[in-house]
């Protein structure tokens, strides 16, 4: 896919067509600059300084940040269908979904 280095005012146009936005000339001019100020910002990122940089795959030297698993007493049936809009024979009602 072709990179796009600036916007033209006609891409703009395109653009605001494509979006069903009606812009006068002044608004062309004003978003085709502010279009180009943000690919202009978003090129920084395509050669950033990494040289001597340590990869980092989390920002805290952490290991092992797992909680031990222990046995707790579970919600009631009772209580978990207290609050359901429709109940049968023990199970939530839901409305149908083809």
């Amino acid at each position: 896919m072709e990179s796009i280095k600036t916007v033209s005012k006609e891409r703009t146009e395109r653009l605001a067509w494509l979006s069903k936005i009606a812009l006068t000339p002044e608004e062309v001019d004003r978003f085709t600059d502010q279009l180009n100020r943000i690919l202009e910002f978003a090129g920084a990122l395509d050669s950033p300084e990494v040289e001597g940089v340590e990869p980092t795959f989390h920002v805290l030297d952490l290991v092992n940040t797992f909680r031990e698993d222990r046995e707790e007493k579970g919600l009631e049936r009772e209580g978990a269908l207290a609050t359901a809009p429709k109940v049968k024979d023990g199970f939530i009602v839901a409305p149908k979904i083809v």
